[in-house]
């Protein structure tokens, strides 16, 4: 089971590439570095905190995991 901290530092480090992606596109398409800065950082900050809640809601689903032993020698 992931620690929320983990789940957190996931989440920034994702946004931080969405960010960058985001900002790029838009300046590539308005040629406007001010508009690229609002929308790119406006944008994926919503979606950080949405991500972070999906990330811990799928801590929580069971599909996909391997059974951790009762116990270990």
């Amino acid at each position: 089971m992931d620690h929320p901290k983990r789940s957190f530092i996931k989440s920034i480090t994702w946004r931080v590439v969405a960010v960058v992606t985001t900002v790029a596109a838009v300046y590539i398409y308005s040629k406007d570095l001010k508009e690229a800065f609002v929308i790119g950082i406006g944008a994926n900050a919503v979606k950080f905190f949405l991500y972070y809640w999906h990330e811990r809601l799928w801590e929580k689903v069971k599909f996909g995991r391997k059974k951790r032993p009762e116990y270990q020698i």
